[in-house]
């Protein structure tokens, strides 16, 4: 169990959001912090503190006005820190390959593989033909509804028919190097962390998982070591206090698990 960083850039700025709050109609998000410094000093500050396998995550669309800037500033971080990022937003065959050139370790997808609803098997073994399936980590955050946890797409607003459970991950394990998953009905809310998630999530023991999603205090991290066993890794966003949270990131980085 580990500590992931990350870097979310939305309308070219590295920011904390709400995660279901995010609209492509007009760039809207309710936003928990924005940042001054930009995204390859937070990059730069993950490479000297030693930490690996954090995100970069593009969160506007490429159809959008702010796209070029916010990507400009994922290409930035990848650069300070050449190895040491994953890159998610927008991810497809055709374009993943530019992005493990400048420098992401992995791609990190969602929609492209979850599309209409469905899993796209096809597009799934055009991604790892394109960059191999050691650089490919699948975005599998969900939302839940009649009591069980949905994938959703599109920025977090479009549930999928697909199911996260044991089957699933056991399925998927077999196209990609790890597993990212955002509770998103906590994400962004520092409110407390979704168990129920998590403990669906330790059953995976192939690949590497990381979870995110209401993590509020070093309490709720313990509980995440209880119920992953130990296995599943984390990442804070609107609860650290780099991004205005309280719970301090120089305890988070060396912190011992």
């Amino acid at each position: 169990m580990k500590f992931r960083p990350c870097i979310d850039i939305h309308n070219g700025q590295v920011k904390q959001i709400v995660g279901g709050s995010l609209l492509d109609q007009g760039d809207q998000a309710v936003e928990n912090f924005a940042a001054t410094q930009e995204a390859d000093y937070f990059a730069d500050m993950y490479k000297k503190d030693g930490l690996t396998g954090g995100h970069v995550i593009l969160l506007n669309p490429a159809s959008s006005e702010y796209y070029a800037k916010t990507k400009e500033q994922a290409l930035k971080a990848l650069r300070a820190y050449p190895e040491g990022l994953q890159i998610g937003g927008g991810i497809t065959a055709e374009n993943a390959a530019e992005y493990i050139e400048a420098g992401a370790s992995h791609v990190i997808v969602t929609s492209y593989v979850f599309k209409n609803g469905e899993i796209q098997w096809e597009n799934l073994e055009k991604l790892c033909a394109a960059v191999g399936k050691e650089h490919v980590v699948l975005d599998l955050s969900c939302r839940k509804k009649d009591d069980k946890y949905y994938i959703v797409t599109d920025r977090w607003q479009t549930f999928t028919n697909v199911v996260l459970d044991e089957a699933i991950l056991e399925k998927l394990s077999g196209y990609c190097d790890e597993f990212l998953v955002h509770g998103v009905d906590v994400e962004g809310k520092a409110s407390g962390i979704e168990s129920e998630l998590i403990e669906i999530l330790s059953k995976e023991t192939k690949i590497p998982v990381t979870y995110a999603g209401g993590i509020s205090s070093l309490e709720d991290l313990e509980k995440i070591r209880e119920i992953g066993k130990g296995k599943i890794d984390f990442t804070i966003g609107s609860a650290l206090d780099l991004f205005g949270g309280k719970i301090p990131y120089q305890t988070i980085r060396n912190y011992r698990f």
